[in-house]
């Protein structure tokens, strides 16, 4: 097998082991593919970690930017008590859409409130509703203003808090510090700013499967 051929298989052993789709998560998948949404949403094994992250936290109230088909917003929001809250940021009408209706199929309408529009627009109008502090972000939305969403997170989380920023590695192209590509560029701003702010403390972790060569960041809010 090639080397993309063995992630694969190891993917799918993780995945019917680990963290198998219901039919809700896979209903989400064939909708969004029928709607021909970009096929660039979290993997299983993926979701089974934000979920994960989210229920090691206690999270009450998680902010995603970046919906796409509601996929990861499922995961996400299964870790919520009845009585919890995210709020998911899509700046297409088109992948909000087939988000909220895969949310609704799989129960979570009323947990999850998806908001339409440039997210740096979405994000001082969630911040002038003054909400309490989200106890988990994940930023998997246009990575040129990686930088500026963590920033957001910041102001929008407490001590405690984690922040997760996915698709960080770029193919490996967040190393080449010469890059004009404004995906690297904001990428390697954002790590760069987790790196030196005085409020986090983080990490990054290179990721191999059916994604291909990929990899996140982790940082958690100090006081």
């Amino acid at each position: 097998m090639s080397e993309s051929q063995v992630w694969d298989a190891v993917d799918e052993y993780f995945t019917t082991h680990l963290s198998h789709d219901d039919e809700a998560l896979k209903a989400a998948l064939r909708d969004s593919d029928a709607a021909g949404l970009p096929r660039a949403n979290v993997t299983a094994t993926q979701g089974k970690l934000l979920q994960l992250l989210a229920r090691m936290q206690g999270a009450r109230a998680i902010l995603e930017i970046g919906t796409l088909g509601g996929y990861s917003t499922i995961w996400l929001a299964r870790a919520l008590p009845a009585d919890g809250r995210l709020v998911s940021l899509e700046y297409s009408p088109k992948h909000a859409e087939v988000a909220t209706r895969n949310i609704a199929r799989a129960g979570l309408d009323k947990v999850v409130d998806v908001r339409v529009g440039a997210a740096l627009d979405s994000l001082p109008q969630l911040a002038d509703e003054n909400p309490p502090p989200f106890d988990l972000v994940f930023i998997d939305a246009d990575k040129a203003n990686n930088a500026r969403y963590v920033e957001w997170a910041l102001k929008l989380t407490c001590a405690g808090s984690l922040i997760v920023v996915d698709n960080v590695v770029r193919g490996g192209r967040v190393a080449e510090a010469d890059s004009p590509a404004p995906d690297v560029r904001g990428t390697r701003t954002a790590i760069e700013l987790i790196g030196s702010h005085p409020r986090l403390d983080g990490t990054a972790i290179q990721t191999v499967g059916s994604k291909g060569y990929d990899g996140f960041a982790l940082a958690r809010v100090l006081g």
